[in-house]
């Protein structure tokens, strides 16, 4: 059975889920960490893609990512993945994949939707029991956001850039959504429109998404089809 072609559309965030082969480790130093950040920063560069939040966990990687041209964010993480794998096989003297097959992906509508996958995919380490809060986590982007740390990387979005009038009144503004917990439909939302390469996104969103690209972004309707006449 042939493969779903991604939703890609320039201009509209992404958010990405990569996942080490059989769940195993993707990082074991902290130089593997900063090889993976750096290696982002100038693959995002070159194919054009702002990256607005991350996290590097154990075994996988989350991504919120806005693409200049419709192919920047396949690129990205094609030529993204390949670096990283030679490196980490160079230096583990180690052969073969380290990544699960393709990544996961979603398209994420503006407001609500996109900052609560930048909280989503911060609030990883916390959800996985890592952590207590997130600005514990060295490897994320929580503490560029939230507390202005300097990154070469990160490129605020323009609903973040709405929070407040200036640096600081946007870093409180953003500290603060993290007072609320995101509920469990939305962190459902999330996930199951990345697992299956859906829209996020309203109803008008998705429709508008499909329209655009003539084709089915939500989840196929349970059970068979009616039988008419």
């Amino acid at each position: 059975m042939p493969r779903r072609a991604r939703l890609s559309i320039a201009g509209i965030p992404w958010h990405i889920i990569q996942r080490g082969n059989n769940r195993s480790a993707c990082f074991y130093t902290d130089q593997d960490y900063h090889r993976y950040l750096a290696t982002l920063r100038e693959e995002a560069e070159r194919h054009g893609c702002r990256v607005h939040a991350y996290v590097l966990m154990t075994n996988h990687v989350h991504l919120l990512l806005t693409p200049e041209r419709k192919d920047s964010a396949t690129l990205l993480m094609k030529h993204l993945g390949q670096r990283y794998v030679q490196y980490i096989n160079r230096t583990y003297k180690r052969s073969g994949t380290l990544w699960e097959g393709r990544f996961r992906s979603c398209l994420a509508q503006s407001a609500k939707y996109v900052l609560a996958c930048y909280r989503y995919i911060e609030l990883n380490p916390v959800r996985a029991s890592m952590v207590t809060h997130p600005r514990h986590y060295p490897w994320s982007s929580y503490r560029a956001n939230a507390r202005g740390m300097y990154s070469e990387l990160i490129t605020p979005h323009e609903e973040y850039l709405a929070l407040g009038r200036c640096t600081q009144s946007r870093q409180s503004a953003y500290r603060d959504l993290f007072n609320v917990h995101l509920t469990a439909d939305v962190v459902s939302d999330i996930r199951a429109s990345t697992n299956g390469n859906f829209a996020l996104g309203n109803e008008r969103f998705k429709q508008e998404i499909s329209a655009r690209l003539n084709r089915r972004v939500t989840p196929a309707s349970a059970g068979r089809p009616s039988k008419k006449g």
